[in-house]
C-alpha cells in the first residue's frame, strides 16, 4: 500500500506531462497535424523547432495518448488530444499555450515556493517582473484573454449588470476591464448606456476587437493606460470589477483614489470586488486561490476591509448592495 502510495504521489507531481501538452498546445501541433503537415520534419519547419528534440516530444506525446504515429498515416491527433484544435468543441489551446494570459499565469507557478515562504507573488520571484508587466506585453495573436473567460461573466459578475441602478447612469468607465465582458453586456442590458474600457494596451486591443464583433463600437470604445496613472474624467460611475482584489493595500487605495479624482462631486466608484473566501471542501475555489496567490498579491479582503480601503482612498459609502460568496457591490463618492 505504501509503494502504491508512493508511485501515486510521484505521478501527481511529475511536470514533463502538463508541460509537453502546454508546448504542444503553444506550438499548434495539433492544429498543423489536421492541416495535413504529419511528419517530424515537417512540423519542426512549421513552428520553427529543433527537429530532433520535437521528435522526442512527439514520441513522448504518443506515449500519453494525445497523439499517434504510423508509418503509413504519420502524427495524428487522438481523441484524448481533440481539445488541443482551435476550433474543437471544447478547445483547450489557447488556455493551455504558454503565449496566452492564462498560460503565462500557470507558468508563475514555478516560484510557488517562495510564495509559501513569504506570501508575496511567486511570478516575480521567478522572472523578475510582474504579472501585468507580462500581460501588458502579450502579442495579440497570443489570444490576450481565453476564450471560456470571454463567453459569460464570472465569479458572479451578472450581480454588477442587474444588481445596480444603472437608469440613472449616462457613460460608465470600465477600468481594467480586460476583454470587455462586462461592458459589452452592460451595453447589452442597458441600451442607453454609453461606456469605455480603461486598461493596458494587450488588454485594450483585445476588448476593441470585441467590441466591435459585437456591433457595439457606436457606444462602446476603449482607452489604452493604467489605473494607477490618472484616468480620464467624465463619467458618471467609474467601474473596478475584480481589481482590488489583485492589488496590495497601498496599490488598492492609489487606484481608488485614482478613480475618486476621475469621478469628482457628481461621480461614483462602484467597486465589485471578488470575494476568494471559500469552504473546505471547495476544491475549486481552493485551487484558484492558490493560484492566484502565486501570480498575484491576491488578498482575501472582507466587506469591512473594503470599505476601509475606500475610506482611506478619501472615499464616502454611499450605497452597499448584495454579497455572494465570489462578490460584493459597494458603492463610493467622492468627499
Amino acid at each position: 500500500m505504501l509503494d502504491s502510495n508512493a508511485d501515486d504521489l510521484a505521478a501527481m507531481a511529475d511536470l514533463l506531462g502538463p508541460f509537453a501538452i502546454r508546448v504542444a498546445a503553444t506550438l499548434r501541433l495539433a492544429d498543423h497535424m489536421a492541416a495535413g503537415v504529419t511528419t517530424g520534419a515537417g512540423l519542426a519547419k512549421q513552428v520553427g523547432a529543433h527537429p530532433a528534440t520535437l521528435k522526442k516530444l512527439l514520441r513522448y506525446l504518443v506515449s500519453r495518448g494525445v497523439f499517434r504515429w504510423s508509418q503509413e498515416r504519420g502524427y495524428e491527433v487522438t481523441d484524448l488530444g481533440a481539445p488541443l484544435l482551435e476550433d474543437a468543441p471544447g478547445s483547450v489551446r489557447r488556455r493551455l499555450s504558454m503565449d496566452g494570459l492564462l498560460g503565462l499565469a500557470e507558468l508563475g507557478l514555478v516560484g510557488l515556493l517562495h510564495t509559501v515562504r513569504t506570501g508575496e507573488a511567486g511570478y516575480k520571484a521567478a522572472f523578475g517582473r510582474d504579472f501585468w508587466h507580462d500581460v501588458s506585453d502579450v502579442p495579440d495573436d497570443a489570444n490576450v484573454l481565453a476564450e471560456e473567460v470571454a463567453k459569460e461573466l464570472s465569479g458572479d459578475g451578472h450581480l454588477i449588470v442587474h444588481s445596480y441602478d444603472w437608469s440613472r447612469v449616462r457613460r460608465v468607465m470600465d477600468v481594467g476591464g480586460g476583454n470587455g465582458t462586462v461592458l459589452i453586456e452592460l451595453a447589452r442590458a442597458h441600451p442607453h448606456l454609453h461606456g469605455a474600457l480603461l486598461d493596458l494596451p494587450g488588454m485594450a486591443k483585445a476588448a476593441a476587437q470585441r467590441i466591435e464583433q459585437c456591433g457595439l463600437g457606436d457606444r462602446c470604445e476603449t482607452v489604452e493606460g493604467s489605473f494607477l496613472d490618472p484616468i480620464p474624467p467624465g463619467f458618471d460611475v467609474y467601474l473596478l470589477s475584480a481589481i482590488l482584489c489583485d492589488w496590495p493595500d497601498d496599490d488598492a487605495i492609489k487606484i481608488l483614489r485614482r478613480c475618486g479624482e476621475a469621478a469628482g462631486a457628481a461621480g461614483r466608484v462602484l467597486v465589485a470586488d471578488m470575494n476568494l473566501i471559500y469552504d473546505d471542501d471547495d476544491a475549486d475555489a481552493a485551487r484558484m486561490n492558490l493560484l492566484l496567490t502565486g501570480t498575484v498579491p491576491v488578498p482575501v479582503r472582507t466587506l469591512k476591509q473594503l470599505k476601509r480601503l475606500g475610506a482611506a482612498a478619501g472615499l464616502e459609502l454611499s450605497w452597499e448592495g448584495p454579497t455572494t460568496r465570489r462578490r460584493t457591490l459597494l458603492e463610493f463618492r467622492a468627499h
